[in-house]
């Protein structure tokens, strides 16, 4: 199975369409009005329509209700609901059973210890996407630029497919893959000049990293 590659907190049509056409397997759009990546409904609606047919869409969320995610639904037609916050795994099941869409339970990782739950997400959960987990004092549980120690996943035996996330860059990705073997990359801050700001040559510079070090790994 080939890697995925995903640009995460895109915001405009010029940096998605820098992703799509550097080769994006999946894009990824937040809802989530403390993050500066947030979007509104209706530039949603419009990056969603750009987007479709070009790369998997994922629509990430933090603890929203059903209202929430219907409208977040019913704007990106998503091909993918992250959930990025402390949904429970009873409450993931209900909403992948609610949507009728494939469902990626993010998990935070400082230590062996955050993978004790892991196995009941598994069960429900289409995908995983472990990212760092976030100093007690941040506003947002993602997207801050901090890596955790890869070295928790090595030989890891899931039996669905996973993703890492977390200070992911054009200089990490390589030994990021070479030591947890994941399935799939997600970047955000990684290809940012600012916060919440893409930078055209950081997408393109870390697809290509990212895909040189998948031919090498095959």
């Amino acid at each position: 199975m080939s890697l995925i590659v995903k640009i995460c907190g895109l915001s405009t049509r010029e940096t998605l369409d820098v992703a799509l056409d550097a080769g994006a397997d999946m894009v990824g759009f937040v809802f989530f009005p403390p993050s500066p990546r947030h979007l509104g409904l209706e530039t949603a609606r419009e990056l969603g329509r750009h987007a479709k047919g070009r790369a998997m869409k994922a629509a990430l969320s933090v603890d929203a209700d059903d209202a929430t995610l219907a409208n977040i639904v019913d704007a990106l037609q998503p091909d993918i609901l992250q959930l990025h916050g402390k949904e429970t795994v009873a409450r993931v099941r209900d909403i992948k059973q609610r949507f009728g869409l494939r469902v990626m339970k993010v998990i935070a990782v400082e230590t062996p210890t955050d993978l004790a739950g892991l196995p009941g997400y598994a069960a429900v959960a289409d995908h995983i996407l472990f990212d760092a987990r976030a100093p007690k004092y941040a506003t947002r549980p993602g997207g801050l630029g901090a890596t955790f120690d890869w070295h928790v996943l090595e030989n890891l035996d899931l039996k669905i497919p996973f993703m890492v996330s977390g200070g992911l860059n054009a200089g990490n990705v390589a030994e990021a893959l070479r030591v947890t073997r994941a399935g799939g990359v997600d970047v955000s801050s990684g290809v940012e000049s600012a916060p919440g700001l893409k930078d055209p040559d950081m997408i393109r510079a870390f697809i290509r990293a990212a895909r040189a070090t998948e031919e090498l790994m095959i």
